[in-house]
């Protein structure tokens, strides 16, 4: 047996509807389109959350609460979780904070946090610090310092 003499599958191919082709072929006159209206015009499109009419899900649902376009999205790094990975005296900057995993997104601000203990000296580069990391991280003689704001962009 070859390829070609193989049988098809019964039903398998269905021949396509030919539709406006007169009374007699069951498809003629509106060609299955049922008669007026825009479904049976050329052209139509449905509008996108398009009910047949009904007022839409999208218009029945109240509108709810205010998407503030300016909010400023923090990275939160919380204190205890730079004590254990750094040596005491280094800098911590943004890049070390992206090497170690304790943040992700590149052109997001960071904020230090205070939860946790901190035992190590640290210098910490930063955004924004809360009041309790800044006591926690002066208390061991670090120093926190703030990030110039160009430097946020992701260079």
């Amino acid at each position: 047996m070859k390829i070609h003499e193989l049988p098809g599958n019964p039903g398998n191919r269905q021949q396509r509807k030919r539709v406006g082709r007169g009374e007699g072929s069951g498809h003629g006159k509106t060609s299955g389109r049922g008669s007026k209206g825009a479904q049976s015009r050329s052209g139509y499109k449905r509008k996108h959350g398009f009910e047949g009419g009904q007022m839409p899900l999208h218009r029945r649902l109240p509108k709810r609460g205010f998407k503030n376009p300016f909010r400023v999205e923090y990275q939160e790094v919380n204190v205890g979780q730079l004590e254990g990975r750094f040596e005491s005296g280094a800098t911590v900057t943004f890049e070390l904070l992206l090497g170690c995993r304790l943040i992700s997104k590149q052109g997001a601000p960071v904020k230090i946090l205070g939860n946790g203990e901190l035992k190590t000296q640290l210098t910490v580069e930063a955004d924004a610090f809360t009041a309790g990391a800044l006591k926690k991280i002066e208390a061991v003689g670090g120093s926190a310092v703030a990030r110039e704001k160009n430097a946020s962009a992701g260079e």
